[in-house]
C-alpha cells in the first residue's frame, strides 16, 4: 500500500519497534505509533493510531488491546477520575474490543496481554467502584504472571510495571519513612524496572524509563533515577510529556535550569500537536502541566522572564471555550493553572501589579482565580502596610473560596487544601504587619504544617515553600538561629522534612540560609555556602536580597 503524505508528515517518535502479527507495514507502523504515545500518556492519540492500524488490519487483535489499553484508567487518570459519561463509555469501548479481540489474529504473547487486560474490566457497570478497583489489582496480579513467563519481552515488562503502579497511583511511597505505602507494589515493580535497566534494550524503550522515573520520584532517593532521566531527553523528539518527564527528576535533585530546558522542550512540541490536533482534548492537561513546571522551576532559580512568560502563556491556552467542555470537566482539571502569575508576582515581590489585577468576568467559571487574586492582593497590600485593604482583601477571599466545589483540583490537590494555606499565609502577612509578631507566626508555622501535608504532586501543590516567608520575617525579627534551622530543612540539609519536601540548592533558602551563618559566625559553613549561593545566583534575573521579598529591611550578602 502506497503511503500517504500524512503518514510522511506524522511526528517524530523515536526509533520504538515491536513486531506484531501483521501482513501489513502500514499497519505495524500505527501501531508502534499508538505504543509509544501510550507510553507517552497521550491516550486518545495512541486510540487513533490503533484504529488507525484496525483499518490496515481489521484481524489484528493486539491493535483492540491497544485501543481497551489506552481507554482505560491510567497512572495520571483513575477510575475516580472519570466523569460519569466518560467512564460508561469508556468501560462498554474497552470490554467490547476485548471481546472482538478474542477472535483475531494474535501470537502467543499478544495473546497473555488481551488475557490479561480483560481482568482490568470485570463489570460493565461504571458505578461499582469496588469491582473496578478489584479488577485493577487482578490486572497487575496477570501482568507480573505475564511477565515472569516472558522475561526477555521489555514490553511486557514495562506493561506489568505499568499495572502494579497503577494499584495506587501517586501514592507508591510513605514519603515520611520511605517505606512502600500500605498496599503499594511499588517493590515489585521497582525490581521489574531495574532488570530491565540492566539491559542495552530497556534502557532505550520510552515505557520503562517513564515508569522508572514515577516509581523513584516520591521515594527517598530520588536521584536513583538521574541516569533514566536523562536517557528519556529527546528519546521521543515529538512527544511531550516525555520531553518533560525527566523534569521531575530534575526538580527534586535541584536541577532547576535542567527542568526549565526539558519543559520549554516540552511545549515546543505541544505547540506541534496543537497545530495539528487543535486545543480541545485531555491532552490540554498535559501541555498546562509543562508550562506549570516551566513556572515552579524557573521561580526557584530566580528565572523571572521565564516563569511570567510561562505563566502568561498558560493562562492564554485555558479559554473559556476549553473549561467550559463538561465531559471530561475541564474547568474541575484546569482553571486552577489560571492564576500561576499570581504566585510569579508575589514570588518577585510585584505589588503593585498584585494590585493591579483584574478579575476575570466569568467569576464562577474561573472561581480559584478570583479567590487566589484576592489572595495576591491582600499579600501586596499587607507588605505595602495597607492594613485596611489587606482585610478587606481577606475578606473577599474568603467569600470567593467558599463558591470554590470541591471538585477543583490543581493535579493531585483540591484547590481547598491549596487556598486553606493562602488563608493561614495571608493572615501570618496581615498580623507580621501589624506588629502582632506571635500571632504571625503561629498562622506561618500552620501554613508550613498544610504544606507539608499535601498529597506528593510534582510541581508541589503550593508554589512557593512556606518556609521562605517564615524564615525570611524571622530574620527580620532577628530570630536568626531559629530562621537558620528553617532553611536547612528546606534545603534538605538535614532530615527535618521528607525527600519531597525539600529543595536542594535553591537560591532563595541558599541565600537566607548564608546570611544566618554569616550574622551567626559560623565562618568556614558561611564559606562553603557562598560558592553554592554564588553560582545559583548567577542565572537569577532578579538581584536575590531576601528569600521572600515580604521581607523588607535586608541584611547585605554576598550576592545581593
Amino acid at each position: 500500500m502506497t503511503i500517504s503524505a500524512a503518514d510522511e508528515t506524522y511526528y517524530d517518535l523515536g526509533s520504538y519497534h515491536r513486531p506484531i502479527e501483521t501482513p501489513s507495514q502500514q499497519a505495524q507502523s500505527w501501531f508502534d505509533r499508538g505504543m509509544v504515545w501510550s507510553y507517552a500518556f497521550n491516550h486518545e492519540e495512541a486510540i487513533r493510531c490503533f484504529e488507525r492500524a484496525l483499518e490496515l488490519d481489521a484481524d489484528l487483535a493486539i491493535a483492540r488491546w491497544g485501543v481497551a489499553y489506552a481507554i482505560g484508567p491510567n497512572y495520571n487518570k483513575g477510575w475516580d477520575a472519570f466523569d460519569p459519561v466518560d467512564a460508561a463509555a469508556s468501560l462498554a469501548r474497552a470490554r467490547m474490543e476485548l471481546g472482538l479481540a478474542e477472535h483475531g489474529r494474535a501470537s502467543a504473547v499478544e495473546r497473555g496481554l488481551i488475557d490479561a487486560l480483560q481482568a482490568r474490566f470485570p463489570t460493565d457497570d461504571p458505578g461499582d467502584a469496588e469491582a473496578l478497583s478489584a479488577g485493577g489489582a487482578a490486572y497487575a496480579d496477570a501482568m507480573a504472571a505475564l511477565a515472569q513467563a516472558y522475561p526477555d519481552d521489555v514490553d511486557v515488562q514495562a506493561l506489568a510495571a505499568d499495572a502494579l503502579v497503577n494499584v495506587t497511583a501517586w501514592a507508591l511511597w510513605d514519603t515520611r519513612t520511605g517505606e512502600p505505602a500500605p498496599g503499594s507494589q511499588v517493590l515489585a515493580a521497582k525490581r521489574i524496572l531495574d532488570d530491565a535497566l540492566a539491559t542495552d534494550v530497556g534502557r532505550s524503550h520510552p515505557g520503562i524509563l517513564h515508569l522508572y522515573i514515577h516509581t523513584m520520584e516520591m521515594s527517598a532517593a530520588p536521584q536513583d533515577a538521574l541516569p533514566a532521566a536523562d536517557l528519556l531527553r529527546d528519546l521521543v523528539p515529538d512527544a511531550g510529556h516525555l520531553q518533560h518527564m525527566p523534569s521531575h527528576i530534575d526538580v527534586l535533585c535541584g536541577n532547576y535550569r535542567d527542568s526549565v530546558v526539558s519543559n520549554q522542550s516540552a511545549i515546543v512540541v505541544d505547540h506541534r500537536f496543537v497545530d495539528r490536533e487543535g486545543p480541545l482534548n485531555f491532552y490540554s492537561l498535559y501541555r498546562a502541566h509543562n508550562l506549570h513546571f516551566v513556572v515552579y522551576s524557573a521561580m526557584f532559580e530566580g528565572n523571572s522572564r521565564a516563569a511570567f512568560a510561562a505563566a502568561d502563556e498558560l493562562a492564554a491556552q485555558l479559554s473559556p471555550e476549553l473549561l467550559a467542555i463538561e465531559s471530561p470537566p475541564m474547568a474541575d482539571w484546569l482553571e486552577a493553572f489560571v492564576p500561576l502569575r499570581t504566585h510569579v508576582l508575589i514570588r518577585f515581590g510585584r505589588w503593585d501589579d498584585l494590585i493591579a489585577q483584574p478579575l476575570p468576568d466569568d467569576r464562577d467559571l474561573y472561581c480559584s482565580t478570583v479567590a487566589t487574586i484576592h489572595y495576591g492582593r491582600g499579600v501586596a497590600h499587607a507588605a505595602g502596610g495597607h492594613l485596611d485593604q489587606a482585610r478587606a482583601e481577606r475578606e473577599a477571599f474568603e467569600v470567593a473560596r467558599a463558591r470554590i466545589p470541591d471538585s477543583r483540583y490543581l493535579f493531585n490537590n483540591t484547590v481547598a487544601d491549596i487556598l486553606a494555606i493562602a488563608a493561614e499565609m495571608l493572615d501570618g502577612e496581615i498580623a507580621y504587619r501589624a506588629g502582632e509578631y506571635d500571632d504571625a507566626f503561629a498562622h506561618l508555622r500552620r501554613a508550613i504544617e498544610l504544606d507539608d501535608a499535601l498529597p506528593y504532586d510534582e510541581p508541589w501543590g503550593w508554589m512557593q515553600p512556606t518556609r521562605h516567608a517564615y524564615g525570611a520575617l524571622l530574620l527580620e525579627q532577628g530570630r536568626v538561629e531559629e530562621a537558620a534551622a528553617v532553611y536547612a530543612a528546606d534545603l534538605g540539609l538535614d532530615p527535618t522534612l521528607p525527600r519531597p519536601c525539600q529543595h536542594p540548592n535553591n537560591v532563595w533558602s541558599l541565600h537566607g540560609y548564608h546570611e544566618c551563618l554569616q550574622r551567626l559566625g559560623r565562618s568556614a559553613e558561611a564559606a562553603i555556602v557562598a560558592q553554592q549561593l554564588t553560582l545559583a545566583a548567577a542565572r537569577a534575573d532578579v538581584p536575590i536580597t531576601a528569600s521572600c521579598a515580604c521581607r523588607l529591611e535586608v541584611h547585605d550578602a554576598c550576592c545581593d
